[in-house]
C-alpha cells in the first residue's frame, strides 16, 4: 500500500486520468458498479419513494 500526500486538484486529475484509460465498456460498468455501491449508503427515504425509482439489474445479480 502506498500513502501519498497530494492536493485535491492532483487527486482529481489522477482519478480522471485513470478513468479515461478505461475502455468505453469498462467506463459504463464502472458507473453501474458505483451506482450499486451507492445503494448501501444510509438514507432517510421511505419505502414508497424507493418503489418509484427506475432500476437496472445485471443478470445473475442477487439484488
Amino acid at each position: 500500500m502506498e500513502i501519498r500526500f497530494i492536493t485535491k486538484e492532483e487527486s482529481t486529475k489522477d482519478r480522471q486520468e485513470e478513468f479515461l484509460k478505461l475502455s468505453p465498456a469498462e467506463r459504463v460498468m464502472s458507473f453501474f458498479e458505483l451506482s450499486r455501491r451507492i445503494l448501501r449508503f444510509p438514507t432517510n427515504a421511505t419505502a414508497d419513494s424507493k418503489q418509484k425509482n427506475f432500476v437496472l439489474r445485471k443478470k445473475g445479480d442477487g439484488i
